[in-house]
């Protein structure tokens, strides 16, 4: 039967179905990303990939996979991809939507909370022994979130699930960004569509859920936060290089934005070293948007069942 490669951890329960099939399965088991060196050594001998994200599966690697049949994307997005030389080379490429678009706009949320009200500084706070009891000027006054401007910047499954959490939940005013409106958000939520300047003007949380295009790509840079209210949040769970990571550094040192929720960075894994050392009403986590068990989990079943789709010789179940 044929060789599956997969260049990072995954649920063994997900990996036997594909030994239960007959496949010949060999798992990086190690943290952090794989190398490009040893990307390119499993390639050549696989005829089916499991891959990350942060996987770069550009024309060189593709030219290494003389039998590989199929890239399946552990993610919705697949930037990471060259699909032009894939499919050149007859190979099938599959991603994992429709999984994660509750739990994201979770944490997006969190994220918007942690930031505006100071979360992370307020447990740092008090883990270091510094409280000593309630006082009216507290150290760690933050900023109200209820009955405020959302602003979303790509109003599809992922962004339409934070601004019904914004308007339902917090009484939030929702106006929004996209290259097409959505009908259904603004019957529903009572959004508003409204060009990107204008978002950036009146929005009190700024919520990034675009995709990573050449348009797209820096659509936050100084003159977008020059634009935005001093008072405002920038809350970003969508691709990293969305946001210019200096532009933002020089935002918030300035404080030219009061704060920003980051889960997705420019150069990942690194970070702008600017960023880490900025505390206050900033809050960093480590590209954890479907970071549950039960997303993770149905994550590597969907891009599992696309693999044993693709070595059965059936249509995969998610072609990109």
């Amino acid at each position: 039967m044929a060789k599956v490669y997969v260049t990072c951890r995954v649920f063994p329960e997900e990996l036997e179905r594909l030994r239960a099939a007959g496949h010949t399965v060999e798992m990086r088991d190690a943290p952090g990303l794989i190398t490009r060196e040893k990307l390119l050594g499993k390639v050549s001998e696989a005829e089916a990939l499991i891959c990350l994200l942060s996987d770069h599966i550009d024309a060189e690697v593709i030219e290494k996979a003389g039998k590989l049949r199929i890239v399946a994307n552990l993610a919705v997005g697949y930037e990471n991809v060259d699909l032009a030389a894939a499919q050149a080379a007859g190979i099938v490429v599959t991603n994992t939507p429709g999984v994660l678009t509750e739990t994201t706009a979770d944490l997006t949320f969190a994220l918007l909370l942690a930031a505006a009200r100071r979360v992370v500084e307020a447990d740092a706070f008090v883990r270091s022994g510094a409280f000593y009891g309630w006082e009216l000027l507290q150290p760690h006054l933050g900023l109200e979130v209820h009955g405020k401007t959302l602003g979303i910047v790509g109003m599809g499954r992922i962004g339409t699930a934070v601004a019904r959490r914004g308007r339902l939940g917090f009484g939030m005013d929702v106006i929004y960004h996209d290259s097409h409106q959505s009908k259904p958000a603004e019957t529903e939520l009572q959004a508003k569509y409204v060009s990107f300047e204008t978002l950036l003007e009146k929005s009190d949380f700024v919520c990034v859920h675009t995709p990573l295009t050449r348009e797209t790509r820096h659509l936050f840079d100084r003159q977008a936060f020059l634009r935005m209210k001093k008072t405002a949040i920038l809350v970003n769970v969508a691709r990293g290089p969305v946001v210019d990571e200096k532009a933002l550094v020089w935002a918030l040192e300035t404080g030219q934005i009061a704060g920003a929720g980051i889960d997705v960075y420019e150069e990942e894994p690194k970070v702008n070293p600017g960023l880490l050392k900025l505390q206050e009403h900033v809050v960093l986590v480590p590209h954890i948007g479907s970071a549950t068990f039960v997303t993770r989990r149905a994550m590597a079943r969907i891009a599992v069942d696309n693999v044993l789709a693709v070595l059965a010789g059936e249509a995969p179940l998610n072609p990109v």
